[in-house]
Parts: structure tokens; sequence; C-alpha cells
């Protein structure tokens, strides 16, 4: 045999070089050897065909068997004699394939159980040696020489398929299953097959036939369990957790519940196949294709058929998938290296080029043609297999396999684009990864090719538990919750759940770029997987082993728990690599994370169960690694969060905000190429979602909001740029009832803003500051953040001033740019305040929002809303162009007056009990009425500070008279509300208007530099602000200077400026007239002005007089003194007397009083120095004058109103006390007094009757005397009277021809008599030297008569002189009454009195020559009568003295006595005085007769009658004369 094949090897040697014969059939051709050799294997054909051979003769047979072998080392040592002889190619086809199809007749018709007889083989049963050496001449045939026996060897591999059959012998079907391993460890074999077969139209698809069988046969084996294996089952009572368990092969074998089972196995519906380590992957070593020896059938051991069809599926998968994608990979790089070359092409080159490309293009198809054919004929039964086998491995490498066999294949399929078996096979690991019967729909379709049109849900119909009886016999490692809306009980996951879940990891994770939709797949089930294991997100997006929130806890083994940190890792790293996949990758990936998440929704719905959130995270994770690329995927991911956001269930839509505001964040930090400052675009885009936030409601998304944009604030605020107004409008979004947290949040937003970013924002964006900041003013959750606004706003208005200019000129520049746009568009530009330029509107709207604030709710917010807004204006007003002052006018501050003035009159007059908490409210603040009042007074003095600080601006506007009617209308309206602070602070406004210095006129402007021209007005208060140096380039003096040099000069004409005071006048009177007049009927609730409020008027018309004295006329003189005297009339509230009204004692002026009078003087001086037009209205004066002198005896009534005199007024039941008007009387007395000396020559004072009635209104006090309410009144009266006599009586003189002073004179003598002889009656304390100085007082008026009037008789008219002498008769004796009492008596006994008529008397009796005879009578009649009066009380006494006896007289008749004595000592002293001629001889004969009278009274008793008696004695002696002769006497 050595030598036959040593001849052998050089037969090979000379055919290998004789190439010419290749083509001749005859075998003639051959050289000897070759012949030889033809002739030799021709006849083993032969032999083993039990045939006679034809070279070897002689040899008759040959065993069966060893001919095989030896047929079979032949083809297998020499394939290249028969690939090279065409000869020995024919011998192949024409005799060995028959040859081995008739052997194998046995085999095929044979089945297990039956024995035909039919076949013509020498045994009829199969027989094993024979069998097996006949498949391994066939595996042989097919490895070397497929290509020449195609069609032959399709029967063969058919033949093997049928083989495979159950009811094949079971040593046939292992050796069967032993050959078919043989092809599947040659990919380029199948290739064949399937290009030979299954890619022709009418062949047998015979590499699908073999997958498949394989797969039935393993299914078989389970199925028909081998007689005598024990299968281990689990029943159904049997409780244990697992039948045999296989732990990882280094840690020794373990066995929970079911005792120890030493081998990996497969187990399935209680068959239990041990996995046997048979071959080395990739190689397939046969067992009993070796057993040349053997001649009976081996006893297969259990579980060997399993293992090699086990190894084949494994090696099958490897093999193609490696060949394929190996293939596949050469054909990209060519791709790619055409297409560099192609890319510079020179021109030679190219039609070469072209060729070569389009060759290659073909190439692919066909190539890609024969891949997809061979993945689409095998993956059914691949998957089929694959999949019952994971169902039924025990073994953890055994899993581990299977999954990379899915896994690659599923791989494939993805990079060939055939979508249907990808998802099939990532289906089965899916389902691996789930506990059996999940309820999750999306694996559970029947066939894998309707998945591309089935909805995706989470929610099954009903979720089957792992019950006892289940076949799962791994290692239970968790117990968790199944994701479901109605989760039932428990779910649990085994170790082999654990590792598909890392198959499908890996998976996702390697060949992401592949799974296109089926990523809706991978991602579902790893959220049920992320799930039952109780894995929560963290920050970034990452999942972390969290508690599972409510049900049954998760539990979870150590062996797991160490797992899942990997786990979590990985599910991250899988995200991460998202990065690295292409667009339409990503794409599928984040619609999938989408869909999934809208499942999420859908089941969190209507409860508030804890949520899945697995999505949101992996799209929080995705969008961060993809952040270079942002742009592409930033819509459909931030337009899902916000949904997400709007989501009912707490706990998603803050994981929902939580992503959103981390991928803005992340965003906005990252580096983008080029960078966010130069692509606004991209900056927009992602601020976007972030406003958008602004429309969803709930409270933690807006914090969730605002606490981003505080930290972008932080990080990023001085690269928002553009990016500003939506930031702004997130702040600004915040409404009211969002809650105070909220709003606090956002307002620490805007404070970050003002403070820190004002200079870093565009300028266009300041006006949004300020209306932001103006929104949170009118917040009403928290007092501190609205004050604090407000505060803000200052601060806001002082940047605005201090960088004006920069402003200024930015805003200018962008509303050019604009305006630009606008007329290109066509349309009109439209903004607030829009006549007026951009910087001034900023200014515009920060004063419209102060004065929105000035009418808020809350009386703090108005009271500081109003201070700013009036320091704002007062401090940075000057910056504002000329014209925008009309704005400022119109639309902010009488827009302001008009509102507060409404609040203010229709507030709430009900009692605020308390302001929130336990704050105790001030009184004079208890009433929303009353607070509204404060900001009426707040406002109005500011806007009237305003009028007069700046009036030199305001002035030139235009409409500055309209102007000004409409602020004197609101300090009218308020001035007359029935408010006593409000309207008290309307005067004080009025005032302050009207302490505005007049401009100077044109023609004495002095000589100055233009700026000093303007007046500057009188600064009530500092102003401030005026002292900060101002930032704009045309400063104040330049504006000022602008204005006073223009053409017409700032300062209007006069007239214009009278027109104003006129109108200042008109409501002064309107005020004073409406506020004064005595309301008609009186209750609890009738308004009565205060006194400050009519101080306060009364004090504003000084100033006022000054402006209008020159058209002031008798009318407003008229007006003027009714509105005094009702302002002096009205009566002031009990509770308020205290603080007002002088004690009693003190005689003092109140406040008003001095007003009036003051008010009044003003006039009697302008008067004084005015033009003799207005001297007629002096008399005017001393009429209004002489009314209030009434009121010392008479006080004023004020309307019906009950007034309690204070004396007797107890405070607190009075209502109404009345003041003491004495002093105000006397005080308007004195004036009088002092005006009538300046003025009693005047023409009007003559003419009006003014001394009359000065005359006639002291009558009362003086008639009154004792009776007046003060003492001190008719003592003043009475001095008053006689200096204005003293100046007015020769004035009366002088004009006593005119007759204008007639009617005085009987009204001066009825003065005189009422006085000196009044009704009423002294006090009886009334002390000796008081009676002596009253008494005084009436002596001196007799002077007055002696000295003023008497003398100047002739010019005084009759009856007036009769009178005086009348009275001054009653004055010197007393005539005696029976009625008199002893107290009058003493009262009337006025010796110094009476002696001082008396002297007056006579003196004008005797002193002048009579002019005219009545004259002459009235004295002498007054003699007579005095002397016989006399005499008849000097009877009367005598006789009582002597009736009385011992008895001593009454005191008055002595007193009287006594003063008649004394009368008659003074009269003849008198007369001895007077020239002789001047006394009539019958008055020297009533003297002398009295004289016996006299001495008749000497008897009297009394010591005083005797001692007068000595004196009225004493002076007849100058009557003693010798007597003359009778006879003359007679003759005489």
């Amino acid at each position: 045999m050595v030598a036959e094949d040593e001849r052998h090897r050089d037969i090979i040697e000379q055919p290998v070089l004789v190439q010419g014969n290749s083509n001749r059939r005859s075998v003639s051709t051959l050289k000897p050897c070759a012949k030889d050799a033809y002739m030799l294997f021709q006849d083993l054909c032969q032999l083993v065909n039990a045939d006679a051979p034809y070279w070897l003769v002689g040899m008759t047979e040959m065993t069966r068997t060893f001919g095989l072998e030896l047929l079979e080392s032949v083809l297998n040592d020499f394939p290249q004699v028969f690939l090279q002889h065409q000869e020995f190619s024919f011998l192949l086809k024409e005799r060995v394939c028959p040859l081995v199809i008739k052997l194998f007749s046995p085999n095929i018709k044979f089945r297990q159980g039956s024995s035909t007889s039919s076949s013509p083989a020498p045994v009829e049963k199969p027989y094993f040696p024979i069998c097996m050496r006949l498949l391994r001449v066939v595996s042989v045939l097919i490895k070397q020489f497929y290509s020449l026996l195609v069609t032959e060897c399709e029967i063969f591999l058919s033949l093997l398929v049928k083989f495979l059959d159950a009811d094949k012998p079971q040593w046939l079907r292992a050796v069967a299953v032993e050959s078919i391993h043989r092809f599947c460890v040659q990919p380029q074999l199948l290739r064949s097959f399937c290009q030979s077969y299954d890619m022709k139209q009418h062949s047998t698809k015979v590499f699908r036939d073999i997958v498949n069988a394989l797969g039935s046969f393993i299914q078989s084996l389970f199925l028909v369990p081998p007689t005598g294996n024990p299968a281990t089952s689990n029943q159904a009572g049997n409780n244990n957790l697992g039948g045999s368990v296989s732990a990882p092969a280094n840690s020794g074998m373990v066995g929970i519940g079911g005792g120890v089972t030493l081998l990996p196995a497969f187990e399935y519906r209680g068959t239990w196949i041990p996995i046997l380590t048979i071959t080395v992957q990739g190689s397939a070593k046969a067992t009993y294709l070796e057993m040349l020896d053997k001649v009976e059938p081996p006893t297969i051991p259990e579980g060997y058929a399993m293992s090699v069809a086990f190894h084949c599926l494994l090696d099958l998968v490897r093999g193609i998938t490696s060949m394929i994608e190996g293939e596949l990979g050469e054909v990209e790089t060519e791709c790619q290296t055409t297409t560099e070359e192609g890319s510079s092409p020179t021109q030679s080159t190219e039609q070469q080029d072209l060729q070569s490309t389009s060759d290659q293009m073909d190439k692919e198809i066909v190539s890609r043609a024969v891949w997809e054919e061979m993945v689409n004929a095998c993956w059914c039964g691949l998957l089929a297999a694959l999949s019952l086998l994971l169902d039924a491995s025990t073994d953890e490498a055994a899993t581990e396999n299977i999954l990379k066999a899915e896994l690659t294949m599923a791989a494939l399929c993805g990079r060939l684009g055939l979508v249907t078996s990808r998802d099939a096979f990532i289906t089965a690991i899916c389902k691996g990864s789930l506990p059996p019967h999940y309820a999750l729909t999306v694996l559970n379709t029947t066939t894998a090719a309707t998945l591309s049109s089935k909805s995706y849900s989470v929610q099954g119909q009903s979720v089957m538990m792992i019950s006892p009886s289940s076949e799962s016999h791994q290692q239970v490692v968790a117990v968790g919750q199944p994701l479901a809306v109605q989760p039932q009980g428990t779910v649990m996951l085994t170790s082999k759940n654990i590792q598909c879940m890392r198959t499908l990891l890996n998976l996702a994770h390697c060949h992401g770029a592949v799974l296109g939709t089926s990523w809706q797949l991978v991602l579902a089930t790893l959220q049920h997987l992320v799930w039952i294991l109780g894995l929560k997100p963290s920050s970034g997006g990452a999942l972390k082993p969290g508690r599972a929130v409510e049900g049954p806890s998760t539990v979870l083994t150590t062996a797991v728990m160490t797992d899942l940190p990997v786990i979590s890792n990985i599910l991250s790293r899988l995200f991460e690599s998202s990065q690295y996949l292409d667009d339409v990758s990503l794409h599928h990936l984040i619609n999938a994370l989408c869909s999934l998440s809208l499942e999420a929704m859908d089941m969190a719905y209507g409860n508030n169960k804890e949520p899945s959130l697995f999505a949101v995270a992996k799209l929080l994770e995705t969008g961060l690694v993809n952040m270079h690329r942002i742009e592409i995927l930033w819509r459909p991911l931030t337009g899902h969060l916000l949904e997400v956001c709007q989501h009912p269930n707490s706990r998603m839509r803050e994981w929902g905000a939580e992503a959103l505001t981390s991928l803005i964040k992340a965003g906005l930090t990252f580096n983008h190429d080029p960078p966010l400052s130069q692509n606004q675009r991209l900056q927009l885009l992602l601020l976007n979602p972030l406003k958008e936030m602004s429309n969803i409601n709930h409270p933690d998304i807006r914090l969730k909001q605002l606490e981003c944009v505080l930290q972008i604030l932080q990080s990023q605020g001085d690269s928002l740029g553009p990016g500003w107004p939506l930031v702004l409008g997130v702040m600004g979004a915040i409404r009211n009832d969002q809650g105070e947290s909220l709003i606090r949040t956002a307002f620490q937003c805007l404070q970050l803003v003002v403070t820190d970013f004002l200079p870093t924002m565009p300028c266009t964006c300041l006006q949004i500051v300020v209306d932001v900041a103006g929104s949170f003013g009118l917040h009403n959750q928290e007092l501190n953040i609205s004050l604090t606004s407000i505060g803000l706003l200052w601060n806001i208005s002082d940047y605005f001033f201090q960088r004006g200019e920069t402003i200024e000129k930015e805003l200018n520049k962008e509303e050019a740019a604009q305006q630009k746009q606008a007329e290109e568009k066509g349309v009109v530009l439209n903004r607030p305040f829009h006549p007026a330029p951009p910087f001034d509107c900023l200014w515009l709207c920060l004063y419209a929002k102060l004065g929105e604030l000035c009418v808020d709710p809350r009386p703090a917010v108005r009271k500081s809303a109003g201070q700013t807004l009036f320091s704002t204006i007062g401090a940075h007003g000057t910056l504002l162009q000329h014209s925008t002052w009309h704005t400022v006018i119109w639309k902010v501050l009488f827009h302001l007056l008009d509102r507060v003035r409404e609040s203010s009159t229709t507030a709430d007059k009900e009692k605020i009990e308390s302001g929130g908490g336990n704050i105790l409210i001030h009184h004079s603040r208890d009433t929303a009425e009353k607070q509204w009042a404060e900001t009426w007074v707040l406002t109005l003095a500011g806007v009237a500070r305003i009028f007069n600080t700046r009036r030199y601006l305001l002035q030139p506007l235009g409409d500055f008279s309209r102007a000004w009617d409409v602020l004197l209308d609101h300090i009218q309206s308020a001035a007359l509300s029935k408010n006593n602070e409000v309207s008290l602070a309307a005067l004080k406004s009025f005032q302050e208007i009207l302490q505005i210095v007049s401009p100077v006129r044109d023609s004495d402007k002095p000589e100055t530099p233009p700026v000093v021209n303007v007046p500057v007005p009188v600064l009530i208060g500092p102003i401030s602000g005026m002292s900060r140096p101002f930032v704009r380039t045309d400063s104040i003096g330049e504006k000022l200077g602008r204005y006073s040099s223009s053409e017409p000069p700032i300062v209007t004409d006069e007239l214009e400026d009278l027109n104003l005071w006129w109108a200042a006048w008109n409501t002064w009177y309107r005020i004073g007239s409406e506020s004064t007049k005595p309301p008609i009927t009186f209750d609890k609730l009738t308004f009565i002005p205060s006194q400050p409020f009519l101080t306060a008027l009364i004090q504003i018309f000084p100033a006022l007089y000054q402006h209008i004295k020159t058209g002031f006329n008798m009318d407003d003189l008229q007006k003027l003194g009714v509105i005094l005297h009702s302002a002096i009339s009205v009566p002031i509230s009990s509770d308020a007397s205290p603080f007002i009204l002088p004690s009693y004692t003190e005689a003092v002026l109140t406040s008003l009083q001095e007003a009036v009078l003051t008010a009044l003087d003003v006039l009697q001086k302008a008067i004084c120095v005015g033009p003799e037009n207005m001297q007629i209205m002096y008399p005017a004066i001393f009429d209004q004058l002489l009314a209030f002198v009434e009121f010392s005896c008479k006080p004023p009534q004020y309307g019906q109103l009950e007034t309690k005199h204070i004396a007797n007024a107890k405070y607190n039941q009075a209502e109404w006390v009345a003041l003491n008007y004495v002093p105000f009387a006397e005080r308007s007395l004195e004036v009088v007094v002092d005006l009538y000396q300046k003025t009693a020559c005047h023409k009007a004072v003559v003419n009006e009757k003014v001394l009359q009635n000065i005359i006639k209104t002291l009558r009362v006090p003086l008639s009154l005397k004792y009776s007046c309410p003060s003492e001190s009144t008719w003592k003043l009266a009475v001095s008053s009277l006689l200096r204005v006599l003293s100046i007015g009586l020769p004035v009366a003189r002088q004009h006593a021809s005119s007759g204008k002073f007639d009617s005085m004179w009987p009204e001066l003598a009825n003065t005189f008599e009422d006085f000196l002889f009044t009704k009423s009656i002294p006090p009886d304390n009334l002390s000796i030297q008081e009676f002596q100085r009253n008494e005084n007082i009436d002596v001196e008026v007799v002077q007055l008569i002696s000295n003023e009037i008497l003398p100047y008789a002739n010019f005084i008219p009759k009856e007036f002189v009769g009178q005086i002498m009348t009275m001054l008769n009653k004055g010197s004796i007393h005539s005696q009454s029976s009625s008199f009492t002893e107290a009058e008596i003493d009262i009337r006994l006025r010796e110094e009195f009476s002696k001082m008529c008396f002297e007056t008397l006579l003196q004008f009796s005797f002193s002048n020559k009579v002019t005219t005879p009545q004259e002459g009578y009235i004295s002498r009649m007054a003699l007579s009568v005095l002397l016989k009066r006399s005499q008849d009380v000097l009877h009367r006494y005598i006789e009582d003295e002597r009736l009385s006896g011992k008895c001593p007289l009454p005191r008055q008749q002595v007193t009287e006595i006594i003063f008649v004595l004394k009368a008659v000592s003074t009269l003849i002293d008198s007369l001895k005085k007077t020239q002789p001629e001047n006394v009539d001889g019958n008055t020297w004969a009533q003297v002398i007769a009295l004289y016996p009278t006299l001495v008749e009274c000497i008897t009297c008793s009394s010591s005083e009658v005797c001692s007068a008696l000595k004196e009225a004695l004493v002076p007849f002696k100058d009557f003693m004369q010798p007597p003359a002769s009778r006879v003359q006497n007679g003759e005489s």
C-alpha cells in the first residue's frame, strides 16, 4: 500500500504539470500513472458496489466498509486530481454519486420501529458502519467537489436533512447532525448552497431546509424524550424556585431547593437534556463519524445530539455573520477609497475609475442579494431554535452563547436593513429579559412582521405572575412590581433575565446605529426592567438604585445588588454613546424615547402613583451628550419635555422640568462652535423652551423654571444678549395668584438683574425691566416685595440718569433701524408714547408704572410709589425733552390725580379692624377712605410741587393755562372733600403753587448771561437729586439757556399770567364759599371744616391777592367778606377744642382769627398805596371789621347749629363749641381805630358814614357795659370811642354844612346816654378801687364832651347840644326816687362824675357869651332846676330828721343830703369864677334863698352831714355885705 501511495504521489506531480489534456474525455489522453489511478479508482467504485473490477482483475470482493474508507481517503487526499482532470470528475459524477445514493437507500426507507425489505441493499436495516462511512464520503464530496456536483449535492443535502427526522434511529440522527455540523463551520460553503439552490427559481431551498431541520431536530429532542432518560420535571406542587440551577462556571455547582445537578443542561417542559462539551467553538470535531472500529450502533449519551445541534446553530450564526460583515466592511472601505480617489481625478484615470466604480456597484448589488437571501433563508429557523434553547437553557455560558448569536443576527439584519428579522431577534432578546408572560404588548405580537404597524402600549390586559408550577429553574435574583396601570402583585427576575438585559444593553450600545425603529422595543423593555429593579433617575438622567415608592418593596438579592451599579453604568454609557450615532439614528432614538415617555404619561394620568421616569431621564441624558449638535434634536426634545411638564402627576412633571432646565443650562454653558455670542439664533432657540414654560400653570414647574433663570443669570448673565427679553419675560409672566414662593423667587431674579446686569443688557430691554419691576409692585401676595420693587424702580431710574447719554444713543440707533424696517414693510412703528423720543419713552414707561402703583389697593404701596414717582420726576425730570413734559403732565400726573380722586371719593368708610396679623391700625388710618386720603394728599402735593419747581419748563408748553385749570380743579375737589386731612393738604398745595415767582418781564431783564434770565422757582424744601451733577451733555443750564434765548421769551405776556392768577382766585373763592357755607341740617355726621383748614384757606388770600390786586374790585371784596365772615363763624368740634381754644381767661387770638385780620390788613395796606379808585373799598373794610367787633357781645351763628359756650360746655357733652370771640372782636376794634385814624378824611369814609357806623357798633357794648361777656370789651369800646371821636369830630364839624354827618349826632347822643346812665348793674364783687376806676372812665367821657363838643356848639345841631345839656344835668344831681334801694344809691353816688358834670354844665352855662337866647335859656333852666331840686332835698331831710327822733335816718337819705350840700358849695364856687355879667340875677337870688334852709339843718345828728354843712355854709360869707338903702332897693 505504501509503495502504491508513493506512486500516487508521483502521479500527482505529473498531471499538475500537464495542462493541455484537460479538454479531452478519453482515458487514453492520461499519463500512465494517471491512467492507472483512473482505472484503480474506477475499480474501487465497482468493488464497493459489489460489482467485478475492470482493472484489478482477480479481485473478487472487498469489505464494503473498507471500500468506503478507501474511497473517502482517496477523495480526501487527492482532491486536485479530480478537480483538474475531467476524466476523474466524470468518474465522481457517474460512479461515486450513484453509488452513494444507492447505498443510502435503506436509511431513507427505514422508519423507526418498522422494517421493509424492498431495498436492494444487502441489509434491510440501516447498518451503522456503512451508514457512518457513507456520511463521511458525502462530507468529503460536498466539501471538496461541491462545484462539480451541484445537483448531486442537492440530493445529498436533502438526504442529510431527512436523516434528522424523529423517526430515524438515534445513532443515525447523531451522525447526521455531526455531518451537518461539518458544513456549518464553513460559511463560504453555506454561501454557495444559498447561491446555488435557495436563490434559483425552481430549486429546493436547501440552506433554509438545513437550518429549519436543525430547529425541528432540537424541538423534537425536547418533545420525544429518549426512553430511559430520567426527566427531571418540576411537578406543580413542587414549590422550589428552580429545579436545577447552574451557577457561574468558576464558582462550583450550587443548587437551590432541587438538589444538585452537576451538568449544565437544557430543560424544557420537564425534559432535561444535559449540555456536553463536544468541540471547540468553530471546529466540527465529530465523535460518532470517527468510530470506524464499531460494528454495532453505539449508545448515544443523553444530550449529545442536542449539544451538537446547538453548536451547529452557534457556528452557523458565527460563520455567516462574520463572513457577511467582513465582506460588508470591505465594500464600505472600497466605496470610501473610490470616492476619495474620485474626488480629485486626473484626465487619464477618469475613465477607468468610472469603470471600476460601476463594476463595484454591480458586485455590491450581487453580494447584497446573496447576503439578504442567506439571512432571509435562515432567520426564522434560527430564531425559533435559539428562542427555544434560550428558554430551556439553565447554564449561564450556554445562555450567553445563545444571546450572543441572537445579538449578532439582530445586528447583521440591522446592517442589511432587514427590519422584520432584526425586530424579531430583538424581540426575542427583549422577551428573554422580562419575566415570562410579562404583559408588554410590544413583545406579544404573534408574528414579528406585524411589529412595524403595531401600536406600542405598555398596558397589557392581564399580568401573568410566575406561579410556583412554572418551568423556571433559574435562580430568582429580584422581585419587583410590574410597570402597569394597576400592578397586581409582584414579578420576579431571574439571573437569566438579567443576562438578557445585559445583552440588550450591549446590543443597543454597540449597534445603536442600525436599530432604527426597534429602539422602541429595546427601550420599552429596558424601561420595564429598570422599573422592576427599582432604579430611579438621579441628576443628569443617570439611573441609580432607589427604593420603590409604593406597593411591596422591590426585593433584590445580593447577587443582583452588586450588578445594579454596573447595569446603571452601562445604561448611562448606552446613551452616552448616542453621540456617535448619525443624525437619523439619533432621531430614531429620540422618537422612541418620546413615545415611551408618552406611554408613561398615559399611565400616570388619573393617579398620583410613582410614574416611570425612564424615558424622561434618558431624553435628558441623550440631550446632554449630543450638545454639539443640539440644534437637530432640540425642538422634538424640548417640545416633548414641555408636554411632560404639564402632566398632572407631580413627580412626572417635576422630572420633565428638571430635564428641561438641565438641558437649557447645559446648552447655554456648552462650548458651541461658533460660540453662542456669534450664534444668536441658537441662543434664542435654547432659551425658547424656558419661555414656553411660562404657559404652564403648575407652581412647582414655575419654581423650577425660575430657579433655572436664577442659575442662568448667575452663570451666564453677562452674555445673554438677545436672550434678555425671553429671560425677563419669564420673570414677568409670574401672576398674582401663583403663590408667595414663586413670586419671591422670580423677584430674586429681578433683583439680581437690576443690581448686576442693567449695564450688560441691550438698552431696548430696559423697558421690559421697568414693566417687570412694575408688575411685581402690583402683586399683592407679599407687601415687602411690592415695596422693594418700587425701590428697584428708583434704582433703575438712577441708572437711566447716570447712563443717560449712552442709553439715549443706543436707543436712537435702534429706533432708526426699526423705523427703516417699518418703512420697508409699509407699517407704522407702534410703541407706547410714540411721538416722544425713545429715551423719553423709557422714562414715561417708568413714570406710568409708578403711576399704576400709586393707585394700588394697599396704602403702603401707594405711599411708597407716590414718593418714588415724585422724587424721580423731581430728580431726573430735567433729562426729558421739553415736549415730553406735555405727556408727563397729561398722561402721567393728571391721569394719576383723576384715578386717585375717584378712588378716594368712592372708598369704603367701613372700619378696618386690624392690618393683617396683629398689627394695630392707628385711628387716623382705620378705614379705606382714610388710607386713600393719605394717598390723595401725597399725590396732590407731588403734582403741585412739580408745577411749582418746573414752572419754567411747563409754562412755554402752550396749554399751560389748561393744565393750570385742571390742577386748580383737583385742588378744589380735594379741598372740598369731606376729609380734614385731604382738604388741609389741598390748601397746602394751593399755597405752594401760589408761591411761584412771576417770571421777569422783558423790559426789566438784567443784562446777564441767559441762564440767569429764567427765574429759578422758589424752592419749597430742597428738591432731591438736584445736587447730583448732570451727566447729559445738554445740562439744565444749557436747556434753560435755550429756552430763554429763543425768540419768544419763555415769559408769557403778563395778561396770560393774570388769567392764571384769576383762575386761582376763582378756585379760592369756590373753595371758601363751599367749605364755609353752613349745612342745612345737622346730625352726628355733618362735616364741619376744621380750624387749620380754614386758617390755611384764609392764609392763602394774601399771597394770591398780591397777584390780582390790580383787578380786585368791590364785588371781589364782597365775596371775600362773605368768606371771612363765614370762616370766623365756624365752631370747633368739642374733641379738638382743647388744642385750639385758649383757656377762657387768656385773651389770645386763634390762628384763624389772626389770618382773617392779616387778610384785611393786607387789603387795607394795598388800598393805602393803591390808586384813588381803590379807596372806595375802605368803607367795606370798615363794615367787615365792625361786623367782627359785634361778635364781642353777640357771637355769630353758624347755620342752625347749636353751640355751647365754652365756659359752660363739658367737653364730652357738647358736639360743637363756640369760640371765644372777645379777643378777636377787640383786636378788630383796635384795627378799626387805627384804620380810622389813617382814613378819617378820605372822601369815601366821609360819604359812607363810617364814623356813624363805628359809633353805632360801639353803642352795643357801651350800653351793655357790665353785662358784656368780657369786662375788657366796654372799656376798650370807651377808649376806642374817645380816640375815634377825637379824630372824627373835627372832620364832622368840617363837613357840618354838607349834612353828611347829620344822622351821626343823635346816634352819638344816644351812645353817651346809654353808657353814662347804663341800665346794667355792676357785679357784687366790684371793689372800691375798681369802682373808682370805672368812674374815672365816665369822667373822661364828660371831659371829652366839655373839650371837644361844647366849645364848638355853634357847629353842632341844637338838638344834640340840648341832649348833652340834659344829660349833664342828669349827671350832676340824681333825681330822687323813693324806689331806690340802698345798693343802687351807692352806685349812683359817683361824686367825681357828678362834680364833673356840674362843672361842665356850669362852665358851659357861664363861660361863653350867650350867642342865642335859646342857649342862655338852656343854661338858666339848668341852674334853676338844680337849685330848686337842692331846696326840696333839704326840706325833706329836715322834716324826716325831726320825725325820726332818736332813730338814725336811712343811709341813702344821709348820702343824698351830703351830696346836695356838696353840690351847693360847688355851685357857689363856680358862680364866683364866672364873669358877673354872665350870671343871671335870679340865679343869685335862688342861691341866697338856700341859706335859711341850710341853717335849719344844723340840728341834724349825723356827723357826716354836719361836716358837709360846714363846707356849704362857708362860701356864704361872700354874700355878707352891708345892706344898701331900702329906698334904692325899693326903687330898683
